[in-house]
């Protein structure tokens, strides 16, 4: 399957400049292209993927992808699609950003190959020497504000009279512009992908590329993620999932692809995985006929996780899952039992409590908040509704000690299949 046959099949096709031009031309040799990401955090997160993945996509059918951190658009802020201006970063920000992102992006392109590696720039490379004046007679004139402002990202903050949009987010539209310009000029880069709401950015690009270097470019954009039950994508209650373990543990990150709607899971699989056509059905098929056996959803979860994070943070994310669903806590690392911490209730206990002959079962069960009483938690460890540290309690004379403790603080408690409380001993 060709690349561009790939894309459409995957639902990956929003918008195209010239969709049978394009087609031709990706018949004939490799192409260069690019796409940017604004370093408006220290992370990327998971509403990236799509078009840093389209690069990929690309680089995998042997063309030269160009990932573009925008030092310089990041200071500006990208109207498209918001309601509200950003918050300016200061110079410190972007910089600390875009060492952060960088790494992100280099684990998801690859740049050792000889045949078609990827590169990674900075568009304050290009920009830091241009002054203002410069930009306006060499960039600017070339632009007209009547069409400036027909651009749907322009006309939407427009048409808010409360919020409008200010010079500086206007301008944006022209450093994108130059963006594209500079890299087809410099590095003979003759197509932007993106999100959907970046179309007017790239036609923008496309027509100052016509006028100063008498070339044709092209233009294709991505669907924006929208999910089944109208909600956005990408976010949870606990914020946006971003791609940096530290702000977004392997764990939840593998939690927010399987715990995916059933309506969204096949899309899903072909929007954000590398799984092959072949493979994607025959889960569909499965998904259709089972889907309560989840399979498509474990695919899913594992294959992102997998890009993300690596084979080994999969098998740990899938380990501490497994934990709160009755699975064996021997051998599991700390590090892994300290993401079931989040997900489980907590109580504090004195640890001085389980020193010596050590507590009863049914005191600790009730100073858990498992049972009400005593009385009831006896009912409940002889009716063999009680778990230690996921291994089944019938004995109500039962005493747990120090010896019991997980990683020497511990206790996992769980009453029937899903009511679960972490003691933690304190001294």
């Amino acid at each position: 399957m060709n690349i561009f046959a790939d894309f459409e099949w995957r639902g990956l096709l929003a918008d195209c400049t010239d969709t049978e031009r394009l087609t031709q031309r990706l018949t004939e040799k490799p192409v260069t292209l690019y796409c940017g990401f604004d370093p408006t955090a220290d992370s990327l997160h998971v509403g990236h993927l799509v078009p840093l993945l389209g690069l990929r996509r690309f680089q995998n059918a042997g063309h030269h992808p160009i990932a573009v951190a925008g030092g310089a658009t990041g200071s500006i802020g990208d109207p498209s699609g918001k309601s509200q201006e950003r918050q300016l970063l200061t110079k410190d920000q972007i910089a600390a950003n875009v060492a952060a992102v960088r790494p992100q992006l280099a684990r998801l392109l690859d740049f050792e190959t000889k045949r078609n590696p990827a590169r990674l720039v900075d568009n304050a490379d290009w920009t830091a020497g241009m002054t203002f004046l410069d930009f306006l007679r060499e960039i600017g004139k070339h632009f007209s504000v009547n069409q400036m402002v027909a651009k749907e990202s322009v006309r939407a903050r427009m048409e808010d009279r409360e919020v409008g949009i200010s010079y500086t987010e206007f301008s944006y539209m022209l450093l994108q512009a130059f963006d594209f310009y500079h890299l087809c000029r410099d590095f003979d880069c003759e197509l932007q992908i993106g999100g959907s709401d970046q179309w007017g950015n790239i036609t923008a690009g496309i027509d100052l590329i016509r006028k100063k270097l008498g070339r044709y470019a092209f233009g294709l954009t991505l669907p924006l993620i929208t999910k089944a039950d109208g909600t956005k994508f990408g976010k949870t209650e606990g914020g946006a999932v971003w791609l940096d373990p530290r702000k977004t543990s392997p764990y939840r990150f593998y939690q927010f692809w399987i715990n995916t709607d059933d309506r969204d899971v096949i899309r899903y699989l072909k929007f954000f995985t590398f799984l092959g056509r072949a493979e994607i059905e025959d889960l569909e098929r499965k998904h259709a006929a089972n889907p309560g056996g989840r399979e498509a959803h474990r695919a899913l979860a594992k294959a992102v996780t997998d890009l993300i994070h690596g084979e080994s943070a999969t098998e740990d994310a899938i380990r501490a899952s497994q934990i709160l669903f009755g699975g064996s806590v021997e051998g599991v690392a700390e590090s892994v039992f300290s993401d079931v911490l989040g997900e489980a209730p907590t109580r504090d206990l004195e640890a001085a409590r389980l020193d010596g002959a050590g507590m009863p079962l049914v005191e600790l069960l009730v100073h858990a908040g498992l049972c009400s009483s005593k009385g009831q938690a006896r009912k409940d460890i002889e009716g063999g509704g009680i778990n230690l540290n996921n291994l089944r309690e019938t004995a109500s004379a039962r005493a747990v000690t120090a010896r019991d403790l997980l990683f020497g603080k511990h206790l996992l408690l769980r009453k029937g299949r899903k009511n679960y409380v972490v003691v933690t001993a304190k001294r």
